[in-house]
């Protein structure tokens, strides 16, 4: 009996999921540093500008619900192009929007597309990668979205010193998703390049593996939510917090460059400077959670996270707050970098082997709570205080999040060393 690996070569799955992905990513990373920016030159206070900025993550909480059921119904690489069509649509309101009410629409739709995009790509490599290499190709999936993250900032410092408007940025992501448009239209039908794939049967469907772990993440949440309640009361708590405190640093990041007086253009190349320093440090996060166990990489993340957040509160108003500002911002980034992957990788130990998609759904739905709270509680606070006390509370919430993972990882995590 042979035990000969499927054959797979890593270039197949270059054009139809990685290079989309990059695209797609580094056009959203082109727009996240200028939304507070557009939303103020619209004549939104600062914490209206905040909020603004919060509906980017509110669009994925809420995406994520339909997003299985779409993909599992129409397949992976049309809900992708759905979605980078959505995208446009979005983008193209934000561009033409005469008032904050209209740009945070555009932004709800770039969000709801970012969600259906996300989870279509992640589906895509769950059916067509074999099994040896798929957490690989995962991984190399999330290292692909971090580059974009890193490109996009630095190409709108660039169209804002070219044309003195930051709404540009939005041009870029549109670009970017045609591009990505294209090229998903123009490759062959994936299942012919591939050959045969993995097949199940879920509610007398038969569909691709990839498609039916979607639909069962997406299908029956609440009262999967309800049947874990024990874990996702304590350590789900923890999770919340890891997504909110991640959804917060791109939040108030740009916030506060728009607070300190930081220029359009300089603000974007700190946010970019900063996603270099997280995507050097993505490997690193799944190196210390394979090697010293799921602690070593959660805890002090959040703390880092937390500090980060701290730093900011205590230097908004003095002389060198604009060193500060950056000295802040690369902690936030260091401090995401190590604790890369460290959702995913707690939901696959605590997901039950036989049928793991439905507490993965809950678990990633758990997260994005807390990614999309901690913006609005950013803007709210901001609103009733200042931005310094919205900084400060979220790093409290931090420091309580890496108290919240020491005390529950080694409860319900086997690798929790």
């Amino acid at each position: 009996m042979s035990d000969a690996q499927p054959s797979f070569r890593w270039g197949s799955i270059a054009l139809p999921a990685l290079l989309p992905t990059l695209l797609f990513s580094l056009g959203e990373g082109a727009i996240i540093p200028i939304i507070p920016v557009v939303a103020g030159n619209l004549g939104a206070s600062l914490a209206v500008a905040g909020l603004i900025a919060a509906v980017l993550t509110l669009g994925e909480l809420f995406g994520n619900i339909p997003s299985g059921w779409v993909i599992a119904r129409i397949g992976e690489r049309p809900a992708m192009i759905g979605a980078a069509a959505l995208s446009i649509v979005g983008l193209v309101i934000c561009v033409i929007s005469p008032n904050p009410v209209a740009l945070g629409f555009g932004i709800l739709l770039v969000g709801l597309s970012a969600a259906v995009f996300a989870l279509a790509r992640h589906a895509f490599l769950t059916s067509f990668v074999p099994l040896p290499y798929r957490a690989r190709a995962l991984s190399t999936l999330g290292g692909v979205h971090r580059l974009g993250f890193f490109i996009g900032p630095f190409l709108t410092a660039g169209a804002i010193e070219l044309t003195g408007s930051a709404a540009s940025a939005f041009w870029i992501h549109v670009v970017a998703s045609l591009a990505a448009v294209l090229i998903l239209v123009l490759l062959p039908d994936p299942a012919t390049t591939f050959g045969a794939v993995a097949t199940v049967r879920l509610d007398g469907r038969r569909m691709r593996e990839g498609e039916a772990l979607v639909e069962g993440e997406s299908s029956g949440l609440f009262r999967t939510l309800r049947d874990n309640r024990a874990v996702l009361s304590r350590l789900g708590v923890g999770a919340a917090l890891v997504g909110g405190l991640r959804a917060s640093r791109n939040v108030i990041i740009p916030l506060w460059a728009v607070s300190i007086g930081v220029s359009d253009t300089n603000a974007a190349l700190i946010i970019g400077i900063a996603g270099a320093v997280d995507f050097a440090l993505f490997y690193t996060g799944g190196a210390i959670m394979d090697r010293w166990g799921r602690l070593w990489s959660a805890v002090p993340s959040m703390i880092g996270l937390g500090a980060g957040h701290l730093v900011l509160a205590a230097t908004h108003d003095v002389d060198g707050r604009v060193v500060w500002f950056v000295a802040a911002a690369m902690l936030l980034a260091a401090a995401n970098g190590v604790g890369s992957g460290i959702l995913m990788t707690l939901g696959a130990d605590l997901a039950p082997p036989g049928n793991p998609a439905p507490f993965l759904g809950a678990w990633r739905f758990t997260g994005g709570i807390g990614g999309a709270g901690a913006p609005l509680l950013i803007a709210g606070i901001t609103a009733a205080v200042s931005i310094s006390a919205a900084a400060g509370v979220v790093g409290v919430l931090g420091l309580v999040g890496a108290g919240v993972l020491a005390r529950y990882v080694p409860r319900y995590s086997p690798h929790r060393r």
